[in-house]
C-alpha cells in the first residue's frame, strides 16, 4: 500500500520491547512520499545500561536508510530517548533529515505540527529521576508481556498488551494522559496549526481537542500503530496485526475526517 506520509514514533530500537520484526513487514508493505520519524526511535537511555543491537534492529536502520535513498522525504524528529540527535537539527545523514520539529501539510491543506512530545510531559522537565524509574518499571512490565503473550501464543490466543491495561485501570495515568493530550493540542493551536502529530505517551489517538486536531501515532513495543496521511488527505491510524501481513485500520477512528477551522 502506498501513502502520502507515514506517521511513526517510539520505536525504541536497542531494547528487548522493540517489535522490530513486525516494523520491518510493516515498512516493507506499505510506502509513502513522506516518512516522518517522531522521536524515541532509538532508545539512548537502555543502550547506556545495557547493550542490546540484534540484527534486525541493524535491518529497520537499513531499511529507513533504504527508504531515504528511494526518494521518499524521510524527517527524523527526536525524542527524549534519543535526545542526543538533537544536536543535529538541520543535518542529513543518509538522506534523512534530523529537525526539532516540523509541520506537514496534507494533501487538503492542514498544517500538522509534528514534534515528539516530551517538552510537555511534567515528569521529564521537572523530575528526569522518576523518568528514568519509571523507564525500568516500563522496561520490566515489557518483560513480563512478552512471556505473557508467549503462553498466549500457545494457546491460539491473539496479542495482549498488560502495559496498556494497566495504564488504563490506573486513573492517575488517565489524568496524565488528559493532561498531556490537551497540553500538546493546545500548544499547537496557539502557534496558528491545524492540529499536531506526535508519539512519547505509547497511546494511538485521534480526535479533536478544542478544534484542534490531536493525532499520536502510538508506539512499536505495544501497540504496533501508525498514523497514515492517504493522497487525498485523510487521515487513519493503522494498527499492524503480527503475523498476518494486513493492516487493520482502528475501529476508534474509523472516518475521523475533521474539517479545518
Amino acid at each position: 500500500m502506498r501513502y502520502r506520509a507515514i506517521f511513526i514514533s517510539d520505536l525504541h530500537l536497542g531494547t528487548p520491547g522493540c517489535q522490530a520484526g513486525e516494523l520491518l513487514s510493516f515498512l516493507k508493505a506499505n510506502d509513502s512520499n513522506f516518512l516522518y520519524l517522531v522521536g524515541d526511535i532509538v532508545d539512548g537511555w537502555q543502550l547506556r545500561r545495557r547493550w542490546h543491537w540484534p540484527q534486525a534492529h541493524n535491518d529497520v536502520v537499513q531499511k529507513l536508510l533504504r527508504r531515504a535513498r528511494k526518494g521518499s522525504e524521510v524527517i527524523y524528529v527526536p525524542g527524549n530517548h534519543d535526545e542526543f540527535a538533537r544536536q543535529f537539527g538541520g543535518h542529513r545523514f543518509g538522506g534523512i533529515e534530523v529537525r526539532q520539529e516540523t509541520v506537514h501539510v496534507t494533501a487538503d491543506g492542514r498544517r500538522l505540527w509534528v514534534v515528539h512530545g516530551d517538552y510537555f510531559d511534567g515528569v521529564i522537565q521537572c523530575a528526569k529521576w522518576l523518568a528514568y524509574l519509571g523507564d525500568n518499571l516500563y522496561e520490566f512490565t515489557l518483560r513480563l508481556n512478552r512471556h505473557l503473550n508467549h503462553l498466549r501464543g500457545r494457546f491460539g490466543l491473539p496479542y495482549w498488551s498488560l502495559s496498556a491495561y494497566l495504564k488504563q485501570k490506573v486513573k492517575k495515568a488517565l489524568n496524565y494522559v488528559t493532561d498531556f493530550e490537551a497540553a500538546v493540542a493546545a500548544e499547537a493551536r496557539r502557534r496558528g496549526h491545524h492540529g499536531v502529530v506526535c508519539g512519547h505517551i505509547h497511546r494511538a489517538e485521534m480526535r479533536e481537542i478544542d478544534g484542534t486536531l490531536y493525532c499520536n501515532d502510538g508506539d512499536w513495543v505495544e501497540s504496533r500503530t501508525a498514523l497514515v496521511e492517504h493522497f487525498d488527505g485523510r487521515l487513519e491510524l493503522l494498527h499492524w496485526m503480527p503475523h498476518s501481513a494486513v493492516v487493520v485500520p482502528r475501529p476508534e477512528v474509523l472516518d475521523l475526517e475533521t474539517e479545518t477551522a
